[in-house]
């Protein structure tokens, strides 16, 4: 049995899943806590995934490991490879002035056509910015910018911090800059690479940061003679032209490209090969064996809605993120704020647990005795009303009961949900499966209302750690030469019976707007 290994690199924890390569089958797993926090140290997460490889039995009988990570975060290195600062997450919203200055300085349907989405917060090149502007000294110090799972795969391949010799922060290999990687899918969430190009857009990310950059392994221009002009700014055929400062930005691999072999220190054998990796959302949909047809919801404590496209999307209004996947095509992506917590919030509420919840939402009708739940607690990313609050409309005497509650914030999930895959189809995207999957999917309301919301089948697949499953599916493929079949367990599938009015009065409901914050 030739084993590889998938890691999920997430916001609060580690990952491990270990499979067969050739028939998927799990053989076993660990997991270890992330540091909390929007700005963390990325040296804990090395310590994580070395902890939770040792909780997964270690590696010394896997022949190929690859890495998965949450998107948009900024990892930034100086030129002996240590980290000039904590890495700032994607949930770190101290960047979101720098994304709006952006966002005019380019304008909308200029960033839509040049990086397939518009910058927000989250986006690496807001974060740039934001260095740039906030800690100059620390921006002047930077040799490299990587993403969370690049910089992962940068350690696994033996690279790190010169001079460090603790087990910890050992690099047997050195601070060679110019052997960072990243994949397609993660380079798409920067707002400084192209997807339908499949470059660098050089230009954009020195008008973030105000300096030049290069893609590693592209050898730096010689130093202009003292009479000529200053170096001319980076070109989109690769960073030719940016001088020996430039910004080293990770060489993007294809899918099935090895990023190398492992070096051996503290609890990494030798010679594993090592993939690309990818984002977490690519991750979920090779994970999911996704292809063209599928869209893919996951309910967690936000929600996601995300298609497969053979070709590449582009959004101007900013609703839709045109993503690459792990593939080779696209992954054209809406995010939600509210998902899972609109049901737990109800069920605080009613003072139930989840079984007695669903139960409740069950007895209850389609439509919910009149009732409609506009879910945006959290204020709302899809539609874009950060300040908006929840809404609960249509309250009578005879309907307002606890069935009717309950049933009405499953409506309200699903119909936000439903919002978002209409909002990917306006692109010319074709819907001919749902693939519903996080924790609340297993839920028997969540279901029956899906059945009635969402007009076309929806497969709910057996709960599993799909990202970590795309990272091993993905190890297994730059090992074999081909993406491998597994089997992909369903739980339930839900033939669908649409209830028009479930939709209508949600959208009417919205039509009342919210109030104020307190």
């Amino acid at each position: 049995m030739t084993l590889v290994a998938g890691i999920d690199s997430s916001t609060q924890s580690c990952k491990v899943v270990i499979r067969d390569a050739a028939s998927g089958e799990l053989v076993r797993s660990g997991s270890a806590a992330h540091p909390a926090g929007t700005e963390v140290s990325a040296d804990g997460w090395w310590d994580a995934l070395r902890d939770a490889i040792a909780a997964a039995g270690g590696l010394d009988d896997v022949a190929a490991i690859s890495v998965a990570g949450q998107q948009h975060g900024m990892v930034t290195l100086d030129s002996s490879g240590r980290l000039v600062r904590d890495a700032l997450l994607w949930n770190d919203t101290r960047s979101a002035p720098a994304a709006a200055a952006l966002l005019e300085e380019v304008g909308a349907s200029e960033m839509a056509r040049r990086t397939g989405s518009l910058p927000v917060a989250s986006f690496t090149a807001a974060k740039v910015r934001w260095l740039r502007d906030a800690e100059p000294g620390n921006a002047s110090r930077v040799a490299a910018v990587a993403l969370p799972h690049d910089w992962l795969t940068w350690r696994l391949l033996g690279y790190g911090p010169a001079g460090a010799d603790d087990d910890r922060s050992g690099s047997p290999l050195g601070p060679d800059l110019d052997a960072l990687v990243t994949d397609r899918s993660d380079a798409s969430g920067t707002s400084y690479w192209t997807p339908s190009t499949g470059r660098y857009d050089f230009d954009l990310f020195e008008m973030a940061f105000g300096r030049p950059a290069r893609e590693a392994g592209a050898a730096p221009a010689a130093p202009a003679a003292p009479a000529a002009p200053a170096s001319p700014r980076p070109s989109a055929s690769g960073g030719e032209g940016a001088g020996s400062d430039a910004v080293i930005l990770p060489r993007v691999l294809g899918p099935s490209e090895a990023a190398g072999t492992t070096a051996a220190s503290p609890g990494i054998p030798a010679g594993i090969v090592v993939g690309p990796g990818m984002g977490d959302n690519a991750g979920a949909g090779l994970g999911l064996d996704a292809s063209v047809g599928d869209v893919v919801i996951s309910i967690g404590t936000s929600g996601t809605a995300f298609a497969v496209t053979s070709e590449a999307t582009t959004d101007p209004s900013g609703v839709v993120a045109g993503f690459a996947d792990a593939t080779g095509a696209f992954l054209p992506l809406i995010a939600t704020l509210n998902a899972a917590r609109i049901l737990t919030s109800v069920e605080t509420l009613l003072a139930v647990d989840h079984d007695e919840f669903a139960r409740l939402a069950l007895a209850a009708g389609a439509g919910s005795g009149g009732l409609s739940l506009v879910p945006y607690f959290e204020g709302e990313r899809t539609p874009n009303l950060p300040d908006a609050t929840a809404t609960l409309a249509g309250l009578t005497l005879a309907g307002t009961t606890r069935e009717n509650l309950a049933r009405a914030a499953v409506e309200g999930l699903v119909c936000s949900l439903a919002e978002g895959m209409d909002s990917v189809r306006s692109l010319g995207v074709t819907a001919q499966r749902v693939l519903l999957v996080g924790g609340a999917a297993l839920n028997p309301a969540v279901q029956a209302v899906a059945a009635q919301v969402f007009d076309v089948p929806v497969a709910v697949p057996s709960p599993g750690e799909y990202v970590a499953d795309g990272a091993a599916r993905q190890a297994a493929w730059v090992l074999g030469g081909s993406r491998p079949v597994w089997p992909l367990s369903i739980a339930a599938t839900l033939e669908p019976a649409v209830a028009p009015a479930v939709r209508e009065r949600y959208r009417a409901a919205q039509q009342l707007g919210s109030l104020p914050r307190p």
